[in-house]
């Protein structure tokens, strides 16, 4: 069939919640939904196939799920790019922060609040793609702020000490 009736719809599977890369899929992380897909999603039908496989990249809430999403082992972070999780204190971030976005890190003020001297400071910022934001686990304490860097990037990244983040626009060159 090339294209489907109007007003048919299928059951389709599609994600309860954000689910990481490399999580085993449980029931509570799909639910059915009825839309008008032609191919290239899991049938609802088809549930049992995917329960028990690893998401192969970071899965959003609502996305409809595509078979080649989930596997036995995860495909992601693609070569030449790393994942670093990093805690943003409050104000070291936009609040609105979301999965997808561009962003610069760059170095926060050192402890007290003093200028760090020219040998500690990196020498630039590091670009890349938010790839999860998780809320504060207690009140006033940092987020966790998870992206995908190039892999030459990432132990720079992961020494910052009170981080800064900055959203950059979707496309462009722009450098910290």
């Amino acid at each position: 069939m090339v294209a489907k009736v109007v007003g048919e719809r299928d059951r389709v599977l599609a994600l309860a919640h954000d689910v990481p890369v490399g999580q085993v899929l449980k029931p509570a992380d799909l639910r059915a939904v009825e839309v008008a897909a032609d191919a290239g999603v899991v049938p609802a039908a088809n549930r049992g196939t995917v329960l028990g496989r690893r998401a192969t990249v970071p899965l959003v809430a609502g996305a409809l799920l595509a078979p080649g999403q989930v596997g036995t082992r995860a495909g992601f972070p693609p070569r030449g790019s790393s994942q670093v999780a990093l805690a943003v204190e409050q104000g070291g971030a936009p609040p609105d922060l979301s999965q997808g976005e561009r962003v610069a890190v760059l170095p926060g003020p050192a402890d007290g609040g003093e200028a760090r001297g020219d040998e500690e400071a990196p020498t630039s910022g590091v670009m890349g793609t938010v790839t999860g934001v998780r809320a504060p686990e207690s009140a006033g304490g940092p987020r966790v702020i998870t992206m995908l860097v190039e892999t030459a990037a990432a132990p720079r990244v992961a020494h910052l000490e009170h981080p800064r983040v900055v959203v950059l626009p979707a496309e462009g060159r722009e450098a910290p």
